[in-house]
């Protein structure tokens, strides 16, 4: 097992195996590719010389670094050709028996030191191992697509897997200048297992009707910094993807409700809207780029008295400085007037129920979601008597600056809060559960997921004893067990230790 790697085979040279090819060779590994479709070898290394030959025109390396490289690509006609590999990598059909059936064949070939790899994403490492006469030398190596840019490997020992050949599988994807997450064999192991939230939380705010999936975008893009929103992720993926992988790990979970897939995907799914593959998804494309809605225009409001709750102090205060700023009268006192609007900052509460709390009256109560602050995008909430005039008057006033102002109806959270709040209680039990340690959650998300934080990092960016009062007020108000704390979350805010710190 400690014989090191200078041989490495791919089988399936499709978008992955060719990417984990040009990758190997450019780390001076020699690659044996194989593929059992007739001319897909060959086209797999036309595809990664183009590659190269456009690094030379742009000076990234010399022709003679690339002639070495494409030298190092060879092609195996048969899988006995495999027989000098030190490590063989299967990218071929995600199926359980088919990925049996090939590494059963390679314990026939390969010398006693090779070792077998899975690029499997979603299946069990232990199950595909199981089949085999040495299950010690079998082990998960997880890229992600496209591999040359996505800078992240998933390491993933099955039950059986042999230490050294752990510690070799990491010292080869640091070989290739990947980040190497160690996880447990876990369904969706650590990035999938991370992004369960994202999606189904905004499926589930759209679903209830709380706003519109453009608005949803927009909020997660705008106010939490995330690189695109849920619906043009869904349509970028492809529901026919994603919504296998929501049920699959879903169901891997014995129903866990905090990965409880939305019905809407399915009829979507249904009717063929898949998303850019098929021209239209929850966007409609229009060679290739999505047909967007105009953002909504302010309404022409008069100004009116405003009242703000005194419930946080800190939001309290930067309120009151932007009413001034706006020219707006502000009362001061512990009750507003019967002609004020009356601004609400909850967490996990909707307007109603904050409205009520306080014993204000419903109707001229407008929230404004402060998690993000008022730096950026706006997000105003009316309860289901909110008059039209006091909701006007809100929109004007938090649009007097140019800012860009979203309306939503009454929600347990807004939206940028439960969908923080829901991906951070996620990365909180995946730590829980020792799947990983907490700086290697957080930087995996970071590179499998784009997000802008870690979940855990995340956590302490919004303070995590407000996500434990978002989740919290979210259980009690719907009595849904998707929103229960993760103890790992509960103990380090009550505590006051940070979430992404690994402690008992």
């Amino acid at each position: 097992m400690s014989k090191p790697i200078t041989t490495i085979g791919i089988i399936g040279t499709g978008a992955m195996g060719r990417g984990i090819a040009q990758i190997a060779a450019e780390a001076g590994l020699r690659v044996k590719l194989h593929d059992t479709r007739e001319d897909a070898v060959s086209e797999a290394q036309t595809f990664i010389n183009k590659i190269w030959t456009r690094g030379v025109e742009k000076q990234r390396f010399s022709q003679a670094r690339a002639d070495e490289m494409i030298s190092l690509l060879e092609e195996a006609r048969t899988l006995e050709a495999m027989a000098e590999c030190d490590l063989v990598i299967e990218a071929i059909v995600e199926r359980v028996d088919a990925k049996q059936a090939l590494f059963k064949q390679l314990e026939q070939i390969l010398a006693e030191h090779a070792i077998l790899a899975t690029n499997t994403s979603s299946l069990s490492v232990t199950e595909i191992a199981s089949a085999c006469t040495r299950p010690e030398r079998v082990i998960g190596l997880h890229f992600f697509n496209p591999v040359p840019l996505m800078k992240i490997v998933e390491v993933i020992p099955g039950v059986k897997t042999n230490p050294e050949v752990t510690e070799a599988a990491e010292a080869l994807g640091q070989r290739f200048g990947h980040f190497t997450a160690r996880t447990t064999d876990t369904p969706g192991f650590l990035v999938n297992h991370a992004g369960r939230a994202f999606g189904t939380e905004a499926l589930r705010i759209l679903s209830e009707g709380v706003t519109d999936h453009v608005t949803i975008d927009r909020l997660l893009k705008d106010q939490g910094d995330f690189r695109m929103g849920p619906f043009t992720l869904l349509d970028l993926t492809g529901l026919d993807v994603s919504h296998s992988v929501m049920e699959s790990i879903y169901h891997q979970y014995y129903q866990e409700p905090r990965f409880r897939p939305s019905p809407l995907t399915g009829q979507r799914l249904a009717a063929g809207l898949l998303g850019r593959k098929s021209g239209e998804g929850f966007y409609r494309y229009d060679n290739g780029q999505a047909v967007l809605p105009e953002e909504p225009t302010a309404p022409s409001a008069k100004p009116m008295p405003v009242w703000i709750s005194a419930e946080d102090t800190n939001a309290n205060r930067a309120l009151a400085s932007m009413v001034e700023a706006a020219g707006w009268e502000l009362e001061a006192g512990n009750t507003p007037s019967d002609k004020a609007l009356c601004l609400l900052t909850p967490y996990g509460e909707d307007t109603t129920d904050c409205a009520l709390r306080q014993q204000l009256n419903p109707a001229r109560c407008v929230a404004i979601d402060m998690l993000a602050g008022l730096n950026k995008r706006r997000c105003l909430m009316t309860s289901p008597v909110t008059l039209a005039v006091v909701r006007d008057a809100a929109h004007a006033l938090f649009s007097h600056d140019g800012m860009p102002v979203s309306v939503i109806n009454d929600s347990t959270g807004f939206v940028l809060q439960r969908v923080v709040a829901c991906i951070v209680n996620v990365g909180a039990d995946i730590a829980q559960q020792r799947v990983a340690e907490p700086v290697i959650i957080d930087r995996a998300v970071e590179l499998g997921l784009g997000y802008p934080w870690g979940p855990l990092a995340m956590g302490e960016h919004y303070g995590s004893q407000r996500i434990l009062t978002i989740l919290e007020n979210l259980l009690a108000a719907t009595g849904d067990p998707r929103y229960r704390p993760s103890p790992w979350l509960r103990r380090r805010a009550r505590l006051g230790i940070p979430l992404n710190v690994t402690s008992a």
